[in-house]
């Protein structure tokens, strides 16, 4: 994979598992175990926190395409920034670049960039593990979102309870949250949808939950929310498009794909059980 100026780290290092030394696997863990903190520090910080020698950081950030340490880490900071920025100022700066095109077209080609790369770097292993928890029927599943997502959240919701049951979706309202998180057993999953302006209350939340035991299963962006430092399972998708706020198209295209997939895992089983809810649904409508 060829770096672009919004190429992430964490995309180089997904587009490049084959070229890999042990010594760069165990950098790399290192560095999305901490993302992107754990990069930020200086070379024998890095080294010592993946236990490796310090010439092997020098080795891995040169594998990824950069001069060196300085070039590796002003990348590093630059999604520091974009994490901070505000989609909103966005605006701005792409009104400079914006083509004369109609904003259908611009969105659009931004959009479908957007999903054929996350598809791309997408790891599908940790697409199936996601789908095993979410299709284990002894597991209870509970979703929450941000601000910015927690619609995604409640489409997910409603897909994935038709398909099997003990399906919960968290409140909006924070206040009622921790009569949820008593809820939560040990084994339960936990989808999170997360993404940049990231939710304090919702990173607390996860972090609680995984402390009960929870599976965490994180949504997010392709600079990666804090809650993926303790999440069984993360996908990072690409969001940016040129208008002043992020797209949760690919999100959306996620939440279906799962749902997808949790239904084909036992078609016999999601069948009967549609079938059982759409019957009381023709109840409902022969008492009125």
């Amino acid at each position: 994979m060829s770096r672009t100026p919004t190429t992430t780290v964490a995309e180089l290092l997904r587009s490049k598992p084959q070229g890999l030394t042990a010594a760069d696997r165990k950098l790399s863990h290192a560095l999305l175990s901490d993302y992107p903190v754990a990069g930020l520090g200086s070379m024998a910080d890095f080294a010592r926190a993946a236990g490796v020698s310090t010439p092997s950081v020098l080795r891995f950030a040169k594998k990824l395409g950069f001069s060196g340490l300085p070039a590796f880490q002003e990348a590093l900071r630059r999604e520091v920034s974009a994490q901070l920025q505000n989609p909103i100022a966005k605006d701005d700066r792409w009104s400079t670049k914006a083509p004369r095109a109609h904003i259908l077209n611009s969105f659009a080609d931004a959009a479908l960039d957007n999903l054929r790369t996350s598809l791309k770097l997408i790891d599908h292993k940790a697409f199936d593990g996601i789908v095993k928890l979410l299709s284990d029927r002894k597991r209870g599943v509970h979703v929450m979102g941000g601000r910015m997502t927690s619609h995604i959240a409640s489409y997910l919701h409603t897909h994935l309870a038709l398909a099997r049951p003990d399906v919960h979706l968290l409140p909006t309202a924070p206040a009622q949250w921790p009569q949820y998180l008593l809820d939560l057993g040990a084994g339960d999953v936990l989808v999170v949808f997360d993404v940049r302006r990231y939710d304090a209350r919702v990173h607390d939340f996860a972090a609680s939950a995984r402390q009960r035991g929870a599976k965490i299963v994180l949504i997010t962006d392709q600079w990666m929310s804090p809650i993926a430092r303790f999440a069984a399972f993360a996908l990072p998708l690409r969001v940016e498009v040129p208008k002043s706020w992020d797209s949760n198209m690919v999100t959306l295209f996620a939440a279906e794909a799962l749902v997808a997939a949790v239904v084909n895992m036992d078609w016999a089983a999601t069948q009967a059980r549609i079938r059982e809810i759409d019957a009381y649904y023709e109840i409902g409508r022969g008492s009125k």
